[in-house]
């Protein structure tokens, strides 16, 4: 919760400076869906116009990025309620300034964007309060909590104010995806009809209490945190997902029977349809007998690719034969053809500077998080995950968990689109 001194007087929402809203609405018009699957596969090192001032705020999952490393970007302040955790962030990021909170740090003028790391249901309000003080954002994972209506009031402060925003989704840059992303731009899966994404998660309870009281994560519906797994897709080709019909379980836990949210599920099983009627299966669980962990396959007509399974099966690519054989039945069929995936290290490569160049948090996401939003905004073009793209990923897990409320009713999803007359 925010503890700013009430008497502080609030400025005047700023718009951007270098990006106005009309050219804002203009630039993001022409990066079209498949542009955003697109990876940068090299570094260029040039002379960046500027150097990223920018403030941190959340010293728990906010201590796990590299902006203190990044030739382009320097760690203005930062920002926690706790003290114990704004000392940690200033020892982390080798800065001397620090603010009590939230509402403090977005008045510090010499701060050009803030990276939230705060409290999931807290992330909308938070990114409007920085953009109101004319402030770029990076924010964690969801982009909105709960209900199309807070995607909705994200939306409309991004497009009224001309500034950047980017989704800190890990999923974007996993190693394994990073590679399904380059072997759908060359073509390689032929007809990518069918995906399939699985987050499991199981022993969160841990993180439901803390000091024997409750925190915002008790209780959390499974699909209000989809975007692990919807990035899988999203990320890869472009497609928006339009449809879901998802499945619950739950048993008579009391953490089911009384929560904030009204969650009777620990588990959630959806099937979406993609605009290009393509099937993508998604499940985001918290119990059961399972190794854990973030897993997603790409089915196509030529090839197929299997990312890494906690149970030893992956990363593989199958591919379509040419001969023929027969099946136990006696039926021919085409005989498949399959190897094993020598996966690259992508964060070694020259995809990102020289100072970043190690392993992080997430399968070696962080580092290209942190270089793709300084990267974004000291060039002025706008981040590859930005608030189109966040909504995609995050919307469908809002709709998915309210068709399994209704026993997996089938239901559409709105669609954010940036070519849209505003």
């Amino acid at each position: 919760m925010s503890n700013a001194d009430p008497s502080t007087p609030k400025p005047e929402p700023q718009k951007a400076n270098s990006l106005n809203r009309r050219r804002f609405l203009k630039q993001s018009s022409t990066v079209v869906a498949a542009s955003l699957a697109s990876t940068r596969y090299a570094w260029a090192v040039d002379s960046a116009p500027k150097k990223l001032r920018i403030g941190i705020v959340g010293g728990r999952f906010g201590l796990s990025f590299q902006f203190h490393k990044h030739p382009d970007c320097i760690v203005e302040a930062v920002s926690d309620l706790r003290p114990e955790r704004r000392k940690k962030l200033m020892q982390t990021y080798r800065c001397t300034k620090s603010y009590n909170s939230l509402e403090e740090l977005v008045l510090d003028k010499n701060i050009d964007a803030v990276a939230i790391f705060t409290d999931g249901p807290l992330h909308v309000d938070h990114v409007i309060k920085a953009m109101k003080n004319g402030k770029h954002v990076l924010s964690a994972v969801p982009a909105a909590w709960g209900t199309v209506e807070e995607a909705d009031q994200l939306r409309s402060i991004v497009e009224e104010t001309g500034l950047h925003y980017m989704l800190a989704e890990t999923s974007y840059y996993q190693d394994f995806t990073i590679s399904a992303r380059k072997m759908y731009q060359d073509g390689k899966f032929g007809t990518l009809f069918y995906s399939d994404s699985t987050y499991q998660h199981d022993g969160l309870e841990s993180l439901y209490f803390e000091n024997g009281k409750r925190t915002w994560r008790h209780g959390v519906a499974p699909m209000h945190y989809p975007t692990h797994c919807t990035a899988h897709l999203v990320g890869v080709t472009g497609e928006r997902l339009t449809e879901v019909t998802c499945h619950g379980w739950g048993d008579d836990d009391p953490i089911l029977k009384d929560n904030v949210y009204n969650n009777p599920f620990w588990n959630e099983s959806a099937m979406f349809k993609t605009d290009r009627g393509h099937a993508f299966d998604c499940r985001v669980w918290w119990k059961g007998a399972h190794r854990g962990g973030e897993t997603a396959k790409w089915v196509g007509t030529k090839s197929s690719f299997y990312g890494p399974d906690p149970n030893g099966l992956g990363p593989l690519i199958v591919r379509s034969g040419e001969q023929i054989e027969k099946d136990d039945a006696g039926f021919e069929r085409t005989l498949q053809k399959f190897e094993k995936y020598d996966q690259t290290v992508w964060w070694e490569t020259d995809m990102l500077p020289e100072p970043l160049r190690h392993n992080s948090g997430h399968q070696g996401s962080h580092t290209f998080l942190t270089h793709e939003f300084v990267d974004a905004l000291v060039h002025d073009r706008t981040p590859i995950i930005d608030i189109y793209e966040a909504l995609a990923y995050t919307v469908p897990g809002i709709v998915a968990h309210e068709s399994a409320l209704r026993g997996g009713e089938s239901m559409k999803i709105p669609q954010y689109d940036r070519n849209r007359d505003v």
